[in-house]
């Protein structure tokens, strides 16, 4: 399955993991092998096999577990294997679909994940607030939460500031507070009118409001 010339764009796009370890396997192609070793012995095994070696291999793990239907079961096997995740491809990419009927516990979980050490752990437990909690389960306290994510680390700050930009697309009156009040970091607060700016769903006076938001940070 391997594309070189995919792997070598691949490995421009993740710099935070080891050029080595990169395959480049279309996503595609991983999902499409997810779906056939699914519910086989050969697919059980492989999800026993942590740590994995590759990033392609990781992404197989993710894609295997999207297809768990038990929420519980899915949880354990995310416990397992979020630690591993080292990158920002693998992390947004694992979504698995019983969440979204398990919005509840989900926001337990979501909460425990939001604490850890781990940088993609917290990614991942913002991308799913982001994913499951800014439509019709909406509550203004989700910002609050993603807000309450006081941490340093690059990969987190641009999903906190991916989050408020599309709780900006999608729950305005409730987001733009916290741009107003300045309760967000000062490169989370410029990064997400950034990405604001770049949406379609944000309407053109919205966007003149973000533009007069925009902080002047000292380098």
């Amino acid at each position: 399955m391997q594309d070189i010339q995919y792997r070598d764009f691949q490995i421009k796009l993740l710099p935070s993991i080891n050029p080595e370890t990169v395959i480049g396997v279309r996503t595609p192609l991983l999902r499409q092998l997810a779906k056939e070793l699914w519910g086989t012995e050969q697919g059980q095994a492989f999800l026993a096999l942590l740590p994995h070696r590759y990033y392609e291999e990781n992404n197989l793990h993710a894609f295997l577990l999207e297809r768990q239907k038990d929420f519980r079961q899915a949880l354990r096997d995310l416990e397992a294997f979020l630690p591993y995740v080292d990158n920002w491809a693998t992390c947004d990419s694992l979504s698995p679909k019983c969440f979204q009927k398990n919005l509840v516990p989900l926001l337990g979980q979501i909460k425990i994940w939001l604490r850890s050490p781990h940088v993609y752990t917290v990614r991942f437990a913002l991308g799913m607030l982001m994913r499951h909690y800014l439509d019709g389960a909406f509550r203004e306290e989700y910002l609050a939460l993603a807000a309450g994510v006081q941490r340093s680390e690059y990969y987190i700050q641009m999903m906190q500031a991916w989050f408020f930009a599309t709780a900006l697309a999608k729950q305005y009156d409730a987001a733009i507070v916290y741009l107003q009040e300045n309760r967000l970091d000062d490169w989370v607060h410029n990064k997400t009118i950034q990405k604001a700016m770049e949406s379609y769903r944000i309407r053109e006076e919205q966007k003149q409001t973000l533009r007069q938001l925009k902080k002047k940070i000292n380098p």
